[in-house]
């Protein structure tokens, strides 16, 4: 996702860009009206100062005629700037427009993607994605391409004064031109490179900080804090290095610009000298050079500036694009919109890999009965939570078939498929805000008595009446302020309010107090009552209530059976079960 064609300009993203523009023609057209009108007022500056220089003064002799053409040249500054103010203004207005349906569409589409996509792309590269290289985008607008265009015609015009008044002064005033193409040439390439040098290590520390902030609690568990600060260090002296190799290239260009503007002023005035004393040239002329040459010059050093900001702009959308070409999504072709699903569940012959044919899950077969708990035991590795995710169609598996009711579940559509699923995970995640919006994760439907019964069914009810403000207490970043058994009972919550008709549910109760446990043991009964369950085992009494235990091994059904049934045949199951539940069959018994 970091390769770019490194182009100056791209016609392919600039038209996708300028799509979204689309929806605002009023902005487009006003735009280039006033550009337009700013393009042709320029003319009048230099000709009024010749005007004020030759008539008024050398011919005339007038100063009531000098005060009203000074005048007549204040008033069209006065009357530029604010066309200036309405062009900035208008520009910044379509951008920021344009980047909010942009980053609308690209959070909706990262939103779509499947979960192997963020397994295998950092999170900081995407917030890059979405935040600065859209910001870099929106630059385009203000300052790019409408810019260019009104700088572009504001050089045109402003020769065509020149060449107006003296065509041999023209020539030779811009006799440097050449000399600044070629300097403008080796600018735009060499800070071509370091653009997109600077977007990669604006992605590498978004990054490092995204990921390590989020961690800091493994950061300072080991000790790594002189590590990973040293690691810091080294990519933000990268991240330094990129923007001042930008930056030295600024240093150079601008000088040149400048010393090339100096002698073409110093060409006028030793042509426009020597025409004044042979009688050829005015003094207005010479005006009026200088004055067109300082119009000439600013906007060729700022041209430069901002096909800058239009190479920067090419860098960034076309990475943008790349994320939005990127053809991760889960395939919707689903009919089915069956309000609620009864939560039969049969697996047949499944077969299923992350990558090509890794064989995660090989040729699963099991079937679950509506108001039944199944229980899936096995090593690490065996193949329980990839159960899950294709259940969902988190992922999609690649040979047999998963019915529900009956149904392929691919013929149901998505969304009316996960609504029937609640899952409740191991790595409980909670957002930065309060426990209600935990709970109903904005969910209009889901009402503050609905979370309160949950609440009081689940036995979460104490604990949250005696945290400040209840259910609006806010747990922080990912439950900070919760402890691991609590955040595990608002995720019980945010289940049973759902209503699913199957649950899904990765039990956990490690390093949790015993007080906390009972809490959770009930909780889980109350989750699963009068409804299809799939949980991923980890206690006795869970495996022993089981209507079914399924033994994973390396992605195979080993064995199948109710508790007692698989004691029975001293197998593959009784092993597993005296290494990781013997001890807890004696506390227990």
């Amino acid at each position: 996702m970091n390769k770019v064609s490194g182009k100056i300009f791209d016609v392919k993203s600039f038209g996708r860009i300028a799509a979204y523009a689309k929806p605002y023609p009023e902005l487009v057209i006003a735009s280039l009206i006033i550009t337009l009108v700013l393009v042709t007022s320029a003319a009048f500056d230099p000709i009024l100062m010749g005007r004020a220089v030759d008539t008024d003064i050398r011919t005339n002799h007038d100063t009531h005629a000098l005060l009203i053409t000074c005048l007549l040249w204040v008033g069209l500054l006065v009357f530029r700037g604010v066309l200036q103010f309405l062009s900035t203004y208008t520009t910044n207005l379509l951008g920021q427009k344009i980047i909010k349906d942009m980053r609308i569409g690209l959070y909706k589409h990262i939103l779509d993607l499947r979960l192997q996509f963020f397994d295998q792309t950092p999170i900081g590269t995407l917030i890059t994605r979405v935040t600065s290289d859209m910001e870099v985008i929106e630059d385009v607008f203000s300052e790019g391409i409408i810019v260019i265009l009104n700088q572009m015609l504001v050089v045109l015009v402003i020769i065509a004064v020149m060449f107006v008044y003296s065509w041999k002064m023209a020539l030779l005033s811009l006799s440097v031109i050449p000399v600044l193409l070629f300097a403008t040439y080796l600018f735009q390439k060499a800070t071509r490179v370091s653009f997109q040098e600077v977007r990669v290590q604006v992605a590498k520390l978004n990054a490092f900080v995204q990921e390590h902030i989020t961690g800091m609690n493994i950061v300072q568990i080991f000790n790594r804090e002189k590590i990973e600060f040293d690691r810091f260090k080294q990519i933000n002296n990268d991240h330094k290095i990129a923007n001042i190799r930008s930056i030295w290239y600024y240093s150079i260009f601008f000088p040149v610009v400048d010393i090339l503007s100096t002698i073409s002023i110093a060409i006028v005035i030793w042509v426009g000298g020597k025409g004044i004393l042979s009688g050829t040239t005015t003094a207005g002329d010479i005006f009026v050079f200088i004055r067109c040459l300082g119009m000439l010059f600013v906007p060729i050093r700022q041209l430069s500036d901002k096909i800058n900001t239009l190479q920067m702009g090419v860098v960034s959308a076309e990475r943008i694009f790349k994320l939005f070409d990127t053809k991760t999504h889960i395939d919707d072709y689903g009919r089915i919109e069956k309000a609620k699903v009864e939560g039969n569940i049969e697996f047949k012959n499944v077969w299923f890999a992350y990558n090509d044919e890794n064989w995660v899950l090989k040729d699963v077969s099991f079937s679950v009965k509506n108001g039944q708990t199944l229980a899936i035991v096995g090593a690490t590795g065996a193949g329980k939570s990839s159960m899950i995710n294709i259940l969902g169609r988190f992922y999609d598996f690649q040979k047999g078939n998963i019915l529900v009711d009956g149904l392929d579940i691919r013929d149901y559509k998505i969304d009316v498929l996960r609504k029937n699923i609640a899952v409740v995970l191991q790595d409980v995640f909670l957002f930065s805000d309060s426990i209600a919006n935990n709970i109903s994760l904005y969910n209009k439907n889901v009402t503050p008595a609905q979370m309160q019964h949950a609440a009081a069914v689940i036995g979460a009810e104490d604990f949250i009446k005696n945290l400040p403000d209840g259910f609006n207490f806010n747990v922080m970043e990912r439950g900070a302020m919760l402890s691991a058994g609590q955040r595990q009972l608002v995720s019980f919550i945010r289940a049973y309010v759902q209503n699913p008709g199957i649950l899904v549910l990765d039990e956990a109760t490690s390093s949790i107090d015993t007080e906390t446990e009972r809490l959770i043991q009930h909780a889980i009964e109350k989750l699963t009552e009068h409804r299809t369950s799939i949980i991923i085992a980890h206690r006795l009494a869970t495996i022993q209530r089981a209507d079914k235990i399924l033994v994973l091994d390396h992605g195979q059904v080993m064995e199948e059976g109710t508790h007692r049934e698989l004691l029975n045949k001293n197998g593959f199951y009784k092993k597993l079960y005296e290494i990781q539940f013997e001890k807890q069959e004696k506390v227990i018994g």
